[in-house]
């Protein structure tokens, strides 16, 4: 059976970074949640206003679809997603219903000091308080794990991987 993983978090925790090197390491497919936003989404962030939930709708739908077409498929995929409250988790396990979330997580001193020296992402340090308000960590009966992004890549990576393995397979 498919797995579907979301590798979950606010911005600069490393959901792409991450997400790349799991898919890799398992050899399951990579979907960037970045690259199905609609490009109104993209300049509103750019601008440094905050998304809506309604802003989020449409793209949660897309990243749902980009799983649901992978497991229709047979295949397991990596997805990146900031899925930060429940209501957006509830949104993408419309399409996957045995979904799994990885959420990466960090201090937030630790994340403005990745915002400000990364380059060519369209998400500005400004925002990140209001994603870090918006945040609503995994409840007890959301399949995932909690993943420290505050070592180095690999040992992030690492810990990553072994906590995909360690989760329940789909029936």
């Amino acid at each position: 059976m498919p797995v579907q993983i979301v590798v979950m978090g606010v911005s600069a925790t490393g959901k792409s970074s991450v997400a790349e090197r799991v898919a890799s390491e398992l050899g399951w497919d990579l979907v960037e949640g970045d690259d199905l936003h609609p490009r109104a989404n993209v300049s509103k962030m750019e601008a440094g206003d905050p998304l809506t939930d309604d802003d989020r709708w449409p793209w949660l739908t897309r990243v749902g679809e980009a799983m649901a077409t992978a497991e229709d498929a047979g295949r397991s995929s990596v997805v990146t997603c900031s899925a930060l409250k429940r209501a957006y988790r509830d949104r993408l396990r419309e399409h996957v219903a045995d979904v799994r979330f990885l959420h990466l997580h960090a201090p937030v001193d630790v994340l403005e000091d990745r915002m400000s020296r990364r380059t060519r992402h369209f998400m500005p340090v400004s925002l990140l308080a209001s994603q870090v308000a918006t945040l609503e960590p995994l409840a007890d009966d959301e399949a995932g794990q909690v993943v420290d992004v505050t070592p180095p890549l690999d040992d992030v990576v690492a810990a990553a991987v072994a906590a995909v393995r360690a989760m329940p397979r789909p029936h």
